[in-house]
């Protein structure tokens, strides 16, 4: 690498006013960000983000499920793309960072390229995928899972969100179902961006993350049948009480977790009320669970201990409880070389850092499973995320970015 590109180093400011730029769409009075996959809002940040990515020179192509590639030509276009990026969907009480950062720091890796006129020997290709959040349409990551083949294009385009709109309905609603074929865009490698979602790096004062591993998710549906009635006249004893089983299985979930730490972790995320009425005892509530691991034989105990426990508790009380397991994805092991070309880079840069794994499940380790990736954590503030209040300083940020620019460089090669 020559001198001028080893020595290379991000615009600091101006990825910093793009995340406040892009902060705008969908800016909540908390000042975090409410952008829901496929919205009127994700439209704004997409066309922005079509716009910015051309103005970089880049070609940018759209997927038949959204998601955004945008091609910045190699010396050999013989030679796969490294591809960079994240997501640009947020959950209903998102912040500012989380994806976004990813996404802004690959745009801004090429615009930093582009200012200093470095060619790579390899392309690169931006991607922005869509619905990673998994807030909207079930399941998360659902765009990277069909691009690697976990799922069919047909089969994600059917989901529906809770009023009945289809993926593909809301693709067309705001004009991104593209014409190029899921899994088309090659790439022969992907690097994300992220902040870390958990206290780790900043209780440690440590800048980059060196993700290594990520959690294996267990998401699961789950339905309580038990039985209306009076509240006043139904005594104790003969209650089959929806809500109260719920409670119970809402602790066997906490228990298990425990029982399984610190490599685990459980959470009951939502629980709806058939009907709910002051003074009837609630009879159905459908609830979904989520149970995470990054040993896939932990993973195997949890579902495991987690049936048993919803079997006793549907039992004792006298009620139905249906568990259907919506979504099982494995533990994921990041490529050694590329995560040795991460903590390479963070070491050239003089940044502290740390080996660490990834709690929160990321596009990148969907596709994982079919090519070379790796991740670069930074800090985020108290370790909040999924939050308005979720919040990243500026050289945190700039540095990250940094570490993903050298990394690519390292994977792509500058062309003599």
């Amino acid at each position: 690498m020559s001198r001028a590109a080893s020595n290379l180093q991000i615009d600091s400011a101006r990825l910093w006013d793009t995340i406040h730029e892009t902060a705008k769409f969908g800016r909540t009075p908390k000042g975090g960000v409410r952008r829901l996959t496929l919205s009127a809002e994700d439209k704004q940040v997409r066309d922005w983000f079509r716009k910015a990515c051309e103005g970089a020179g880049l070609e940018v192509k759209v997927d038949a499920l959204g998601s955004m590639f945008a091609l910045r030509k190699g010396r050999d276009m013989s030679k796969p793309p490294v591809g960079l990026g994240s997501h640009l969907d947020t959950q209903p009480t998102g912040g500012k960072y989380d994806g976004i950062l990813g996404t802004l720091a690959a745009l801004e890796v090429v615009r930093t390229l582009n200012d200093a006129g470095i060619e790579t020997e390899a392309p690169l290709c931006i991607v922005n995928w869509t619905n990673e959040e998994g807030s909207r349409f079930a399941p998360a990551m659902m765009a990277s899972a069909a691009y690697v083949g976990d799922f069919t294009t047909d089969d994600i385009l059917s989901r529906k969100d809770a009023e009945g709109v289809t993926v593909g309905q809301a693709l067309d609603g705001i004009g991104y179902r593209g014409t190029t074929p899921v899994g088309a865009q090659k790439l022969g490698s992907f690097v994300e961006l992220h902040i870390e979602q958990g206290p780790i790096l900043e209780a440690e004062h440590k800048t980059i993350g060196v993700v290594d591993s990520g959690q294996g998710v267990l998401w699961y549906d789950g339905k309580i049948t038990g039985f209306e009635s009076h509240a006043g006249s139904t005594p104790m004893p003969l209650r089959r009480d929806a809500l109260a089983t719920l409670a119970e299985i809402v602790l066997a979930v906490e228990t298990i977790a425990k029982k399984h730490g610190p490599k685990a972790v459980g959470t009951m995320g939502e629980a709806v009320i058939a009907n709910p009425s002051r003074n009837v005892i609630p009879g159905e509530i459908a609830f979904t669970a989520d149970l995470r691991s990054a040993d896939d034989a932990i993973m195997n105990a949890l579902d495991r201990d987690l049936r048993a426990a919803v079997a006793e508790i549907a039992g004792k009380r006298k009620v139905e409880v249906t568990l259907e397991l919506i979504w099982r994805k494995p533990p994921t092991h990041f490529d050694p070389k590329l995560v040795d070309a991460v903590q390479n880079a963070a070491e050239m840069l003089g940044y502290s850092h740390r080996r660490i794994t990834s709690g929160a499940g990321h596009d990148a380790c969907n596709l994982n499973t079919r090519i070379p990736t790796a991740m670069v954590f930074v800090p985020c503030k108290d370790g909040v995320s999924h939050n308005e209040l979720e919040d990243a300083t500026q050289s945190d940020c700039a540095a990250g970015a940094n570490v993903l620019l050298h990394t690519v460089l390292a994977l792509t090669g500058v062309a003599s």
